[in-house]
């Protein structure tokens, strides 16, 4: 650092944060993904309708369903907030989006922010904060509670999730409702849902969205008695927990991961379809006890 400049690292950090913009101008990314409507080995290159006799494509998203998220949903969709942390160089940039939950001092959001897959610590909590209703908020570094149970060795889609408390309660937003277990039951379906996306994505141009989509598959219950939900949102980097709500406004899943959900390949449910984790099993006994409530299942 040259000399005269005065800055410390923390005075960086608490400047940057105390002026920080939302970041825009993402790049939409216009892409379709291909089906192949019959099973059969996928070609090294990219598909074209004439190079498959005998077999159609068609669009994983024949409409668009997203928009950009507006003060209106907000008050609809309460608890909204984004993961900021701070990189190497001191500067703040958004992580992800987490939520307020059942409690002006407790926020759910997605382990992988914090670990890799083989459950290493990828990063401090120290070195983020949380960001609703236009203010910055801390957390307590020590109250980290990750989904997965001691002992294991792998992070999974069904325990990909983590609970925060901050260091002072948020003032001027509301927290949304503790959640009940859904019942949706198992296998496939189509249950129309809206994906809430407070901290935006890449597949999407704004700064937050929102986008009506729709749960295509339940899995059985795994790791802490949750059930995956495979869904259709168009949902890219960047939109780690993102809601997944009902129709009525119920919060029923955390997004956990999308992998090439725009691929032009033919269909496969593991990489055309998102993955969210349902707020049920283990994530909502340890969410009821850090707010307080009764832990029954």
């Amino acid at each position: 650092m040259a000399p005269g400049l005065g800055w410390g690292l923390g005075r960086m950090r608490s400047a940057l944060r105390d002026a920080l913009w939302p970041p825009g101008g993402i790049v939409r990314r216009i892409t379709l993904a291909a089906l192949v409507c019959a099973a059969g080995p996928a070609p090294a290159r990219e598909l074209h309708p004439q190079d498959i006799p005998g077999r159609t494509l068609a669009a994983l998203y024949p409409r668009d369903g997203r928009r950009d998220l507006t003060g209106e949903d907000i008050a609809r969709y309460p608890g909204a907030g984004v993961l900021f942390c701070h990189g190497a160089d001191g500067i703040p940039r958004k992580a992800a989006a987490a939520w307020l939950i059942g409690d002006p001092s407790v926020v759910v959001l997605n382990a992988h922010n914090f670990r890799n897959r083989r459950l290493e610590t990828t990063r401090e909590v120290a070195d983020c904060f949380f960001q609703i209703g236009g203010r910055n908020y801390d957390f307590v570094p020590d109250t980290i509670e990750l989904g997965a149970v001691p002992g294991s060795h792998a992070l999974h889609i069904t325990d990909d999730w983590a609970i925060l408390r901050l260091a002072r309660p948020v003032e001027g937003a509301r927290p949304q409702p503790l959640p009940e277990a859904p019942t949706l039951g198992e296998g496939p379906m189509r249950l129309p849902i809206v994906m809430v996306s407070p901290g935006g994505h890449e597949n999407y141009r704004g700064s937050a969205s929102l986008e009506s989509c729709a749960i295509r598959q339940v899995d059985p219950p795994s790791e802490g008695g949750i059930r995956r939900l495979r869904h259709d949102c168009n949902d890219g980097f960047g939109g780690s927990g993102s809601g997944l709500f009902d129709d009525a406004g119920r919060l029923v899943a955390m997004q956990s991961a999308s992998l090439s959900m725009n691929a032009r390949k033919p269909f496969d449910i593991d990489f055309h379809y998102g993955s969210a984790l349902a707020f049920e099993g283990d994530l909502l006994i340890a969410l009821r006890k850090a707010v307080g409530a009764p832990t029954g299942r």
